[in-house]
């Protein structure tokens, strides 16, 4: 829910000048490697995700019998 509210008072030209300053800290040949740091991140938290569901769901099913 806060996100949607977040995006619904992000307009273009905010996100095109957010783009801009992340462009002028980091530079072009950084952005590459904090996007594929960022990409892993985000797999590993899915992964991360998902093993704790795994578990949530083998104690309910010992639970169960």
């Amino acid at each position: 829910m806060a996100l949607s509210v977040f995006l619904g008072m992000v307009g273009p030209w905010q996100i095109v000048l957010i783009v801009a300053l992340v462009v002028l800290l980091f530079g072009g040949r950084k952005i590459p490697e904090l996007m594929k740091g960022l990409g892993g991140g985000v797999k590993e938290f899915k992964k991360a995700m998902r093993e704790d569901e795994d578990d949530n769901s083998k104690d309910d099913s010992k639970k169960l019998s």
